[in-house]
This record gives C-alpha cells, structure tokens and sequence, in this order.
C-alpha cells in the first residue's frame, strides 16, 4: 500500500510541478487537497491541515526552485522586482505559519476555496478594466518572442506590502503565494504573463523557504509525504517552465484562471459538504 502511495504521489509532485510551474503558482493548489485526502484515506485522522500546507510549502521550494533555474536561464525572471517583492515575503511567511495553527479544518477549506474564488473573479475582471497612465518608481520594458512589447511597474511600497499578504498567503495555505502574486503582478502592475509566472516562482522559492525553516522548528512536517512529493516535484518544475516557454501569454492566462476556479470549487464544496 505505501508503495502505491509513493508511486502515486511521485505522479501528483510531476503533475503539480508542471501546471504550477506554468502559471507561476508553484502547485500547491494541489498538494494541499491530495495530502488531506491520500494520506487521511490512508491513515484516518493523520494529516492535520496545519501539516499539510506545511509540508506542501516544502515541496513547493522544490518545485520553485526547479522551475525558477530554468526560467533564469531563459531570461524571464525579473530578478530586481523578485528581490523587492521577496522584502515583503520574508517576514510574512512567518506571520502564516502562526496564523496556520488556528484555523480548524473546515475553516480552513472554506477560507482557502474563497480566497481563490477573489482571484478567480480579480482575473475575470483585469480584461475589463482599462489602462492607466501611472507614473510607477520603478519601470519596465520586455519584449517577448512574438515581438509583442511590454511596459510595466510598480511603487516600491506597494509590492513590500503585498508581497507582505503574499507570504502570509503561502505559509498559511500552503500553496505558495501565487494564487496572490501572479494576479496581483498582472492587473495592479502590468507585468506580461511569461515574466509574471517567472518571478512569482523565484519569490515563491525564497518564501517557502523562509516558511518552511519555520515550520521545521516547530515540527509541523511530515517528511516521509514530503519525500514521495519532491522528486516528482522537481522534474515537474523544469518541465512546466520548457512548457510554458513555448506557450502564448494569453494561453497562460486560461491556465490560471482555470486552476483558480477549479480549486475553490472544490475547497468550498468540501467545506460545505463536510
């Protein structure tokens, strides 16, 4: 049985790794729902919500930090704005895995399936909404393989505070904070999609990491479920980030709002269901 399990969670870690790679959002969307359900049909009552968004926030490193060499070397990664962002990051990783221990599990379903439905809804609108002339502190430009040019940016204080709420989001859920910072780098800053998912994944890796020191200390990761995650997890990353390469930005835009949905979707019914 637990050979099924590792094999099936190697499975899950690719598959996770990839569509997270693409949109940017380091794929724990899905490896907090296949914790909670895998390892509790598994062993009833022996993966807690708080040890799950633990330990998915420490494959989420590894998928990051897959897919974020990769997008390094295909020159896609903002590095400056991540290091801004990664500011704000830091300490609210911490302040999450605090919050973490006082959510119940149905709260914490219904919080994290409403949470993305906000985003769901924030995507929808970004199309709508017309653009603005703003005199941003920090500009951009950005020329993507079909020619298309992009101007984007963003005031300094802006991005620390909500890359601030980006952290908290990431150690809290467990998800790694790119539900909040793709859309967020998208419709407040303009960022082009290909460089938006690029830099979330760079941001997400130093602020899983900073999470996951954290919970270590406070003992909330089960390393064995951690362990069948990564390597899939890994290979996941790179392939998502060669993937999306090859992908128009609008393509990559589908993607998200889909797994955005999807998910909260699924969170919500369980929540109510359950």
């Amino acid at each position: 049985m637990l050979a099924a399990m590792a094999v099936l969670f190697v499975c899950i870690g690719v598959a996770a790794g990839v569509v997270g790679s693409i949109a940017g959002l380091g794929g724990g969307i899905f490896f907090v729902p296949a914790l909670l359900f895998f390892a509790n049909a598994y062993l009833p009552g022996s993966m807690t919500p708080q040890v799950a968004a633990a330990t998915s926030l420490l494959v989420i490193a590894v998928t990051a930090l897959s897919s974020s060499i990769s997008y390094l070397k295909q020159k896609k990664v903002d590095v400056q704005s991540a290091m801004l962002f990664f500011v704000g990051s830091a300490p609210g990783a911490i302040v999450g895995v605090y919050l973490n221990k006082l959510l119940p599990l149905g709260g914490f379903t219904l919080l994290f399936g409403l949470f993305q439905l906000l985003m769901f809804v924030l995507m929808m609108v970004k199309d709508k909404l017309k653009p603005r002339n703003i005199e941003w502190q920090v500009k951009r430009r950005f020329v993507d393989h079909e020619g298309n040019e992009y101007e984007y940016g963003f005031s300094r204080w802006s991005a620390i505070l909500i890359a601030f709420f980006v952290g908290i989001t990431s150690s809290l859920f467990g998800v790694g904070g790119g539900v909040l910072m793709v859309p967020a780098m998208m419709i407040l800053f303009r960022f082009p999609p290909h460089i938006a998912t690029a830099t979330s994944m760079l941001v997400i890796f130093f602020s899983a990491v900073i999470g996951s020191v954290t919970n270590v200390l406070h003992g909330n990761i089960d390393w064995l479920y951690a362990a069948m995650l990564a390597p899939g997890a890994w290979a996941g990353g790179k392939l998502g980030a060669i993937a999306a390469s090859k992908m128009k930005g609008r393509t990559i835009v589908l993607i998200l709002r889909l797994l955005i949905l999807g998910i909260a979707v699924q969170m919500i019914g369980e929540s109510i269901l359950g």
